[in-house]
């Protein structure tokens, strides 16, 4: 178990930063949860995830704007959602560049979206960093003030591994029920 920790403490934070840049909900709260227990520093932690973060948008912006043809090859299977993301931009305006940091399941396809759009570069990136450092503080601090409940549920987990498919069963199950009837053509 200490050698799972000093190799956390090698690479966390490369790991960090390799997740984050494409959304990094688990990997932030996990960083959270090991800065609780004294692994990792939580300054530190949420300073890459903030940084991978705002970054992979940007990216993301960047290589559906100038790499169209790319992009539209790489998403075909997902065009229904990306009409969603459409659809929720023009519903949300620019709240959907915040909203979609703590969305499962939409958060690549925004920034993609908007990419391919005539929306402002420079506004955008504003707003994403904006939302990243809303995104990092929310989860990095919720994970590091709620680590002890989140040790003691790990625990649970780990005393009855039986409950950890249920939850991801369960978890996956809705979200792909709200993308499936979010995505479903519209019969007139």
């Amino acid at each position: 178990m200490e050698d799972t920790f000093s190799n956390l403490v090698t690479y966390g934070y490369i790991g960090l930063f390799l997740y984050s840049l494409g959304g990094g909900f688990v990997a932030l709260v996990s960083a959270g949860v090991l800065s609780y227990m004294g692994k990792m520093d939580l300054a530190t932690s949420m300073s890459v995830a903030f940084i991978a973060n705002a970054l992979g948008d940007v990216m993301l912006f960047y290589m559906a704007r100038y790499q169209k043809k790319t992009m539209m090859e790489g998403i075909r299977k997902h065009r229904r959602k990306l009409a969603l993301s459409h659809i929720m931009m023009k519903k949300y305006g620019s709240w959907i560049i915040l909203i979609q940091k703590f969305v499962y399941g939409i958060k690549t396809l925004i920034p993609i979206a908007i990419g391919l759009t005539k929306y402002d570069f420079k506004k955008f990136a504003i707003l994403n960093i904006f939302s990243a450092a809303v995104w990092t503080l929310v989860f990095g601090f919720g994970s590091y003030f709620s680590g002890n409940a989140l040790v003691n549920f790990a625990k649970m987990v780990g005393d009855k591994p039986w409950i950890a498919p249920i939850i991801l069963l369960v978890f996956g199950a809705g979200l792909w029920f709200y993308l499936e009837k979010a995505t479903k053509k519209k019969v007139k």
